[in-house]
């Protein structure tokens, strides 16, 4: 069995060994600042052998910030000059072996198709189109245009630019390299339960993350395919640079990735953006999907990871309908209200509901996930997943961790002490704040920076103590006017705090505009007094799980039980139980209240504090995570395989009557609307059912051995009447909310009346709030339950029956979202009141949680067992409908328990159930099979 971990970008890359271009500098190239040696150049390569950057650890590869803008020169004591740049960003002697990244931040800070590391092609896609939508005509150019044969379509630059790269990289020597784009975070989790059972056969698959077009040799490109397959275990995907670029470069972080993270993007160049990327969006899920159905085996797994890839759990399973398929989502999942604002909404859920188990970081995200399946694709949504037509999809939260003893491993390389004792010396007696976030309008640095300047107004006496040191990573995901509007306004900040409270020998404030070596990365977390991290919203920030792992005091002259200043909108604040001091990074004077009561904390309660953070930490680690969910993947795909039609068998009548004639006390509990007998108009003045009908039943009591009961959602006054003619039938009414036992006259209630009349008032202005607005629809008051009935709707089609298949069901979208809406609605408003509204086709059934037709099942049967007599040997339980799922439930478990010894559920629809036997006749097919077990009675 192969496990196919599917992510954008593969753990490797190509380094080829050919003349380079010059990286784009953000500042002019110049010497380094007291003669620091500047490493290689960019010139080309040496003698033949691969090129490499120096491997140095130095804090700062890319430019430094300005020292003019953003006052980064002070005064040490001694009168020497403190440059921070130069202290942060100046490069030593390279260590052999120096400590590799375990998790970067996320993916790479370059914008794709730049990694200034590696020498690789450049991008051949066409430029990005015009902001007004109106423009978009003048982007066609006619193929024959350019006139570079298999190169039309594009422009002529591009197509210049792709030639030139093909000669040049076409026949250049390569190299595999481990790559720094990506999800670092799921690498580590994945690498931490390598060695575990699960992950015995680990397949990656996944772009190289780098442009690919300049790449025309074939067999160049079979040759770096088998390599990587063979020596690395990664299934490459090739895709062209164009749709790359508008997948990744513009739907995912200029329109999916705001959305997720509550950033609506409102521009008008991002509306152009969707109108064109979607299509490229499509083509690279689609270049996925046929990956890996060409490697697919019978029994392996699929794990999709991230929104990158939402379309690919469907497009593969519409081509293997049995795949075993997980997706998780590391990212946040907006409220319903944000992800209707996508105009590809539905597309994108349908996507990920071709996943058997579909995972997020916290509860939050995964109840989110349901409402919106449930308002915007109207399908039944419960507690543990989304039921479809034909099958089920299970939802979970599970939050991913790190490694910890892979942590610890690069915690005891030399350079991490190194820059220990370093940073000590350059801040001797200063409380050290530490934040490092990629610089974009979700992570909160700005507010982060608002805040700080407010403790320092508020809290003068911290002034000359205090050093926060920011490291901000440039994102990929700000389009071009924003990433520049962000930087002026953070400069500003920066500036202001500065020139106000700075000394010649302080500066409170150290603004890093690039990102840092792994070592010194790790060292900044040891020595650190606090970390701050004032996300807007974030999926998992494990930032501050590697803090709160480094804060152990473990290290020489490491600081210890620093406390944690975290935003309550990550998925980190809900693993970690409070232990944390949670903020609203809206709220700055709250977020400088905390900077000092995390400075001035005694230290019994942060030790305190850190220990439950600590145990969390550990408990929640990578190699669970992994293991976890490949294991519950495992489990849902065994429970919604044994659901299907497919692995249902029909139910044997010899075998059932084997049951039935070897048993002595008998059981049966029968639905009536489409199992007995067929659907009739809910609000029918006439209500009869079939003399077939009356026949079986009445066949069945001859035997005094038998016990029948019939279930339905009528109510008790219409089952009196449909009845009659069979005395000695037990009743259950409104799905379990009333019953009457066999040969009795009175209904008993399951629950005191007065209660159940309680809650309707509320519900009942609910509802009539939406029947305002779909035209013809109507309510039907039950005892128990309350019904919203939208049959007659003006785009609805007429005959439709609640509980009942109903294939206008897509022609009536209008009504349906409004019946969508009131579910939602009614399961919000109803939580505390034990209620919970279901939809079914045509209608919103409305209903305790507290009784079923389950619950009702079981008191019947604690009664035929009460007073010393022994339980029914034999138990029928027949049904249609997805309200009978949990009666089926139950009676399985009584034949698990061993307390029935026989017991047979069977399915009377086309559908996915947990009944043991299904029964494709319909009512006809079990009236059959009821008459030959009364035949059997009658001959014995």
């Amino acid at each position: 069995m192969t496990v196919f971990v599917v992510s954008l970008f593969l753990p490797y890359t190509i380094h080829f060994d050919a003349p380079e271009r010059a990286p784009a500098s953000f500042f002019p190239a110049g010497p380094l600042k007291n003669g620091a040696a500047n490493g290689t150049t960019n010139g080309g390569t040496n003698g033949g052998t691969a090129h490499r950057p120096p491997q140095t650890p130095s804090l700062f590869d890319g430019g430094l910030t300005p020292a003019a803008t953003l006052g980064t020169v002070g005064m040490l004591a001694n009168g020497s000059i403190i440059d921070h740049d130069d202290f942060f960003s100046r490069m030593r002697p390279a260590t052999p072996g120096n400590a590799p990244r375990l998790r970067q931040l996320g993916a790479n800070t370059s914008a794709w198709g730049s990694n200034p590391a590696l020498n690789q092609p450049r991008p051949s896609a066409d430029p990005a189109p015009p902001r007004s939508i109106l423009e978009h005509g003048k982007l066609a150019m006619p193929p024959q245009a350019n006139g570079f044969g298999k190169m039309a379509g594009v422009s002529r630059a591009v197509a210049a630019r792709v030639l030139r790269s093909a000669s040049k990289y076409g026949q250049a020597t390569w190299t595999v390299e481990r790559s720094e784009r990506g999800n670092g975070g799921l690498r580590a989790a994945v690498n931490a339960a390598g060695g575990g059972k699960l992950l015995q056969d680990l397949t990656w698959v996944g772009t190289l993350g780098m442009p690919t077009d300049a790449l025309d040799d074939k067999h160049q490109r079979m040759e770096m395919e088998s390599k990587l397959h063979e020596e690395h275990d990664c299934l490459t995907v090739w895709c062209k640079d164009g749709d790359m670029d508008g997948h990744y470069t513009h739907y995912c972080k200029q329109i999916l990735w705001p959305v997720l993270h509550y950033q609506i993007p409102d521009n008008p160049k991002s509306k152009a953006y969707e109108d064109h990327s979607w299509i490229y969006y499509e083509a690279v899920n689609q270049a996925f999907a046929d990956k890996i159905i060409k490697n697919y085996k019978r029994g392996d797994v699929i794990w999709v990871h991230d929104y990158h890839l939402f379309r690919v759990p469907a497009m593969v399973r519409k081509k293997i309908a049995g795949a075993k398929i997980g997706f998780f989502m590391h990212a946040a999942f907006p409220s319903s209200e944000v992800f209707r604002c996508l105009a590809v909404r539905e597309q994108l859920l349908n996507g990920l509901l071709g996943a058997n188990l579909i995972g997020f970081q916290t509860e939050e995200y995964r109840r989110h996930f349901l409402q919106t399946c449930s308002r915007l694709l109207c399908v039944e949504a419960t507690n543990e997943g989304v039921q479809l037509e034909d099958r089920f999809v299970n939802v979970i939260h599970l939050a991913i961790g790190i490694d910890p003893h892979a942590l610890d491993t690069a915690r005891q390389h030399p350079d991490v002490a190194e820059w220990i004792r370093e940073i000590h010396e350059r801040y001797p007696g200063k409380k050290l704040i530490v934040a490092r976030d990629k610089l974009n309008h979700v992570r909160g640095v700005r507010q982060k920076l608002l805040a700080y300047e407010l403790f320092l107004h508020k809290y003068p006496a911290w002034r000359e103590q205090t050093v926060l040191i920011q490291v901000a990573q440039k994102s990929p995901s700000l389009a071009p006017e924003s990433e520049l509007e962000l930087d002026l306004t953070v400069a500003e900040i920066v500036s202001r705090v500065n020139s106000t409270h700075a000394s010649l020998t302080h500066q409170p404030l150290v603004f890093l505009r690039q990102d840092i070596s792994f070592s010194q990365y790790l060292a900044l977390l040891t020595v650190a007094d606090a970390l701050m991290i004032t996300s807007l919203r974030e999926g998992m920030n494990l930032t501050c799980h590697e803090f709160i792992h480094c804060q152990d005091g473990a290290a020489p002259a490491a600081s210890q039980h620093g406390p944690l200043i975290l935003s309550e909108f990550t998925g980190s604040a809900a693993v970690f139980g409070g232990a944390e001091l949670s903020v609203n990074p809206w709220d700055h004077q709250q977020c400088a209240d905390a900077i000092h009561t995390a400075l001035q904390m005694p230290a019994a309660e942060r030790q305190q504090r850190w220990q439950r953070l600590h145990d969390v930490v550990t408990y929640n680690s990578a190699a669970y995570w992994t293991t976890t969910f490949l294991a519950r993947l495992a489990t849902a795909y065994a429970e919604q395989e044994a659901r299907t039609t497919e692995s249902i068998p029909r139910l044997s009548i010899p075998a059932l009557g084997q049951a039935y004639a070897a048993s002595q006390r008998r059981l049966f509990i029968l639905d009536y609307e489409g199992t007995l007998a067929s659907w009739g108009a809910p609000h029918s003045i006439i209500l009869t059912s079939p003399q077939r009908t009356i026949d079986v039943l009445n066949d069945l009591l001859l035997d005094a051995a038998n016990t029948v009961y019939v279930m339905s959602g009528r109510q008790t006054h219409e089952l009196d009447r449909l009845f009659a003619r069979v005395p000695g039938l037990g009743i259950i009414a409104e799905n379990g909310c009333f019953w009457k036992a066999a040969g009795e006259a009175r209904w008993r209630p399951m629950a005191d009346p007065a209660a159940m009349d309680a809650w309707k008032t509320g519900v009942l202005h609910i509802l009539k709030y939406y029947r305002e607005r779909t035209e013809g629809s109507w309510i039907e008051a039950l005892k128990c339950s309350l019904i919203f009935h939208y049959p007659e709707a003006d785009d609805a089609g007429p005959g439709a029956r609640p509980g009942a298949p109903d294939a206008a069901a897509a022609d009536r979208p209008s009504a349906a979202r409004q019946a969508s809406d009131c579910a939602d609605h009614l399961n919000d408003a109803g939580a505390r009141q034990r209620l919970h509204a279901t939809m079914v086709a045509g209608a919103v059934r409305v209903e305790p949680i507290d009784w079923s037709k389950a619950t009702a099942a079981a008191l019947i049967f604690d009664g035929l067992q009460s007073h010393g007599r022994p339980p029914p040997d034999f138990l029928m339980v027949a049904g249609d409908d997805r309200d009978d799922e949990c009666i089926f439930r139950w009676a399985n478990q009584l034949a698990a328990d061993a307390v029935v010894p026989r017991v047979t559920t069977v399915c009377v629809a086309p559908r996915t159930t947990e009944a043991q036997a299904s029964l494709t006749q319909g009512v006809s097919g079990m009236l059959s099979a009821l008459q030959k077990l009364a035949a059997l009675a009658t001959h014995s």
